[in-house]
């Protein structure tokens, strides 16, 4: 049974983190470990991404890496052959469906391990990645157990540095932790993609293969709502690379953006507090722009929420431009924050429409409507 203990963490005894590495056990007390990695042409990336999980201290025969493709159209397929060469226990699997949730399913379907580690394709991971997700899962009993995305930037411009900062910014993300940062073992309504006990999947059920985007939060969601608890620890960084500029930021953002209302065609539940606010930002300017029409006077509430914003947002800005010592930075950083709140309101706008327009779908994470 999983705890229904729903005491926060903070008012818990908190065991000491844990030390670099697990203290030495026999290899057959190990769990093993099924790494689930969904990925499509990620050639650019994958060979260091399986580089930095084949550097990991947890013993190679004690687990495995199933990389499920959606069909690359790259090279990924073949560096992955390369790869599988020399260490046999990567696995390529093919994910002709092309989404996350089902390539995770697949995975869960073809993997030998009672731990299911997810990892991404887009990421690199640090020598303790495993054994520590694996410790903490034995220490605290958590259902899901992951650590915080570390954003690296997509190429080396000023304009890609300023997208990294605004993520790992309070105003660009809110409350969300695993971009924000933990100090201590927190538990949380999310993770970075997670650690899980393979029989976990038997009580809540697999991922919802309809959720193109936003799957990993509505199987976190389960996971709570059947008693069972989510940790985020400090000391699993996972470097994720972030969009490499202006126009796939905007791409990006509108896209989750739309996902985190859209999801209510499918669950009843949308997600936290913090996914609403950009929609609540849109619609405090839109609605008495409209309003205006009968109340001449009520565009003013726009121009003053618009000003309070800009005056916000000019000045969380200058304090990271100083903070960083950089002019261009404090360039790049209004507009990428506004594009972060703009972008992923009016995807949000979208999804509400979706969700209540009849046969109207959004296809892919970065999809259109079909």
């Amino acid at each position: 049974m999983m705890s229904t203990n729903t005491e926060p963490i903070s008012s818990l005894q908190i065991p000491d983190l844990v030390s670099d590495t697990i203290p030495p056990q026999p290899p057959a007390e190990l769990p093993f470990v099924s790494v689930v990695m969904p990925c499509r042409n990620e050639e650019k990336h994958i060979r260091e991404c399986l580089n930095s999980i084949l550097a990991n201290d947890y013993p190679h025969d004690r687990l495995e890496i199933l990389v499920v493709d959606g069909m690359s159209q790259d090279r990924t397929r073949e560096i992955v052959g390369e790869i599988s060469k020399k260490y046999p226990f990567v696995r390529l699997v093919d994910n002709p469906r092309r989404i996350i949730p089902v390539a995770m399913n697949v995975g869960i379907a073809n993997a030998l391990g009672s731990t299911i580690i997810k990892m991404d394709g887009h990421s690199t991971y640090q020598p303790h990645h495993i054994s520590r997700c694996v410790a903490y899962q034995e220490k605290y009993g958590a259902e899901n157990v992951g650590g915080v995305w570390r954003m690296v930037p997509g190429s080396d411009t000023t304009a890609a540095r300023a997208i990294v900062l605004a993520l790992g910014h309070k105003f660009g993300s809110g409350n969300a932790k695993v971009k924000v940062g933990v100090s201590k073992p927190t538990w949380s309504d999310t993770t970075a993609f997670g650690c899980f006990k393979k029989d976990m999947f038997a009580k809540v059920g697999l991922y919802d293969e309809r959720l193109a985007s936003s799957s990993d939060i509505e199987l976190n969601y389960r996971i709570r709502r059947f008693g069972g608890r989510i940790l985020i620890v400090p000391d699993v960084v996972i470097d994720y690379r972030a969009d490499a500029n202006i126009k796939a930021y905007w791409k990006h953002l509108f896209a989750d953006g739309v996902w985190a209302t859209y999801v209510l065609k499918f669950v009843r539940k949308a997600w936290s507090w913090r996914h609403w606010v950009p929609l609540g930002f849109i619609l405090s300017l839109l609605v008495p722009l409209a309003l205006s029409v009968f109340y001449h006077r009520a565009w003013l509430v726009s121009v003053a929420i618009l000003s309070v914003y800009l005056a916000v947002n000019i000045s969380v800005s200058a304090a990271i431009a100083i903070k960083e010592r950089s002019l261009k930075l404090f360039a790049w950083l209004p507009l990428v924050f506004a594009i972060r709140h703009i972008a992923h309101g009016l995807g949000a706008l979208l999804g509400l429409v979706l969700v209540v327009t009849p046969g109207t779908h959004w296809k892919g994470r970065r999809g259109a409507k079909v």
